[in-house]
């Protein structure tokens, strides 16, 4: 994956691959984008690969598939993009809408956290380091956030539903993010 990256007009990055997720839908007059929040996700938990993330942010994952797969496809949920454990970078919604992927959530003081946030999901869990190439991925698109909107903070899903959430979890590099920019810093 190329470490440049830009976005369009709408808000999409050409350089990755799209994937259309439904669960969407257009920002309020005036939310500009001020945070980015970092998520973990697994399916099934704790594995890596496939294709349930996927088909979970585009309403198509099998209830039966697995246990508690039932309860998921009830869902109707997404994030702006996904990082895979080897860097590949997916956008299921572009940047200029809002994507369902912080839920009940609060951010110095303003409720509804995805009317002003771009949501990253990581394929990742709380148990298990995230890969090197997930972190130049993540910078990447970072640094087109930050070229693109008026960023103020970069934060965990743990610290906007804190108590429900606990991702990107302890194993998450807030130093190695927080070194490369700085501006970027939880107010």
């Amino acid at each position: 994956m190329t470490t440049e990256l830009t976005l369009d007009a709408r808000g999409y990055c050409p350089q990755v691959r799209q994937v259309v997720s439904p669960n969407h839908d257009a920002r309020l007059d005036g939310d500009a984008v001020k945070v980015v929040v970092v998520h973990n996700i697994s399916l099934p938990p704790g594995e890596f690969g496939g294709d349930d993330i996927e088909r979970l942010f585009t309403n198509r994952i099998d209830p039966a598939a697995r246990p508690g797969y039932d309860e998921l496809a009830r869902l109707r949920v997404s994030a702006h993009f996904l990082i895979r454990r080897d860097g590949e970078l997916v956008q299921f919604v572009p940047t200029e809408a809002r994507a369902w992927h912080a839920g009940v959530s609060q951010w110095c003081g303003r409720a509804r956290c995805n009317d002003f946030s771009v949501g990253i999901e990581l394929e990742g869990c709380d148990f298990a380091p995230f890969e090197a190439a997930q972190y130049i991925s993540l910078l990447a698109v970072l640094r087109a956030l930050a070229h693109r909107y008026p960023l103020e903070a970069i934060v965990g899903h743990s610290e906007i539903a804190p108590g429900r959430k606990t991702d990107p979890g302890p194993f998450f590099d807030w130093a190695q993010v927080h070194a490369a920019l700085p501006q970027l810093r939880p107010a």
